[in-house]
């Protein structure tokens, strides 16, 4: 087991600014890790694989998405998303059906076994928020959420500016 690194904050980071910032985007980092682990488990546990346990919640959420949408959504590579649904159409989680509005089109829809197995994987994500939020308060989670959002989109600025050309 990792010894517990709440105590380099709670030990005087607080007073140093670079200290707490760092410690910051760390416990971050591990949560994201620790949860995507977890949720990894509960979902392989019946089959399933992260990608196509996200591929599966984004698809059941309405309308049909073509690839390029899919991909952008999951943000992975047109290509790594394309060898994603060939695997979930062999799997009878998914079909490609022509797109009516572009007939060179195709649009990614649910099979009624992909919808069953969107639902198990809502449920699952539904299962962990009510264990690793129970007790919390909810404005606390409300303030996590503001937190979180903000700083999305700071990293998404930075981002941009990061790959915008040089003038």
């Amino acid at each position: 087991m990792c010894p517990d690194r709440k105590d380099a904050y709670y030990m005087g980071a607080q007073e140093d600014r670079p200290v707490m910032l760092r410690e910051c985007l760390d416990a971050l980092t591990r949560v994201s890790r620790k949860l995507r682990t977890l949720f990894n488990a509960r979902v392989t546990a019946h089959g399933l694989t992260y990608a196509r346990a996200r591929a599966l919640l984004r698809l059941s959420e309405g309308d049909k998405l073509g690839q390029k949408e899919l991909a952008c959504l999951l943000e992975l590579e047109p290509a790594t998303t394309g060898q994603l649904l060939d695997r979930m159409e062999r799997l009878d989680l998914i079909e490609r059906v022509l797109d009516p509005g572009d007939r060179r089109a195709k649009k990614v829809v649910l099979t009624p076994y992909g919808r069953e197995q969107a639902a198990l994987v809502a449920r699952i994500g539904e299962e962990i928020r009510a264990e690793i939020f129970a007790g919390m308060d909810d404005e606390a989670v409300a303030g996590a959420v503001a937190f979180f959002t903000a700083l999305e989109d700071r990293v998404g600025e930075a981002g941009h500016a990061a790959s915008a050309p040089a003038g």
